[in-house]
């Protein structure tokens, strides 16, 4: 009788374990399939150093005509910008910053292409020293 109890005994902690693993796999999956579906959007920050001799009013022309973007490209879906305020001097110079939101690669492609990021770049082209661009997935908020 204690042979036939152990036997049920252990029958049932092994289900119970082997349930347990397949829960946990279960939700493993579950979660690793919401992490791929967890929607993210396209980050592209532009970083500028304007030559010293760009006027105020040649640098507020830059910052207009990067403003208008989002009005003339329907795949901007955000857009900011501002002047550097670090107080850690590693800037590199660097001293205006504009970061443009894309749904996607697409989207982005579309905007590098687009007749008003050309006239943009007309504008901007000979005002600046150095510029970097850095491109990034986010996850949307």
């Amino acid at each position: 009788m204690a042979s036939l109890f152990s036997r049920q005994v252990f029958s049932s902690l092994a289900l119970l374990v082997t349930l347990s693993i397949a829960a946990g796999a279960l939700i493993a999956t579950a979660g690793s399939a919401r992490a791929e579906k967890e929607e993210k959007v396209l980050r592209h920050i532009v970083l500028y150093k304007f030559k010293e001799e760009v006027t105020p009013a040649q640098l507020q022309e830059v910052i207009d005509a990067f403003s208008a973007l989002p009005s003339k490209i329907d795949t901007i879906i955000d857009f900011e910008h501002g002047p550097n305020n670090s107080p850690e001097g590693k800037s590199d110079g660097l001293t205006y910053a504009f970061v443009v939101t894309f749904r996607d690669e697409a989207g982005r492609a579309k905007y590098l292409t687009h007749p008003a990021h050309d006239e943009y770049v007309k504008v901007v082209k000979d005002r600046r020293e150095k510029v970097v661009v850095f491109d990034y997935m986010a996850p949307a908020k």
